[in-house]
């Protein structure tokens, strides 16, 4: 569960926001997503690599 204390006189945008943000990081949305379609290990296993090339590729780029 979330708790989000709002300090009186604070701006409810601003609870919100922070509401947003710490919901965001717990990942409940990207793991609901991941788990609405069955994806087979060795695709996920795939895609994790391609991902990790395409950053060390990125780290690269950026030291030269």
């Amino acid at each position: 569960m979330i708790i989000v204390p709002v300090k009186e006189g604070e701006n409810i945008e601003r609870a919100l926001k922070r509401f947003k943000r710490k919901f965001e990081k717990t990942g409940a949305i990207r793991e609901l997503r991941s788990r609405k379609n069955f994806e087979k290990p060795s695709v996920k296993k795939r895609i994790q690599k391609q991902k990790a090339i395409y950053v060390q590729h990125l780290q690269l780029l950026d030291e030269q």
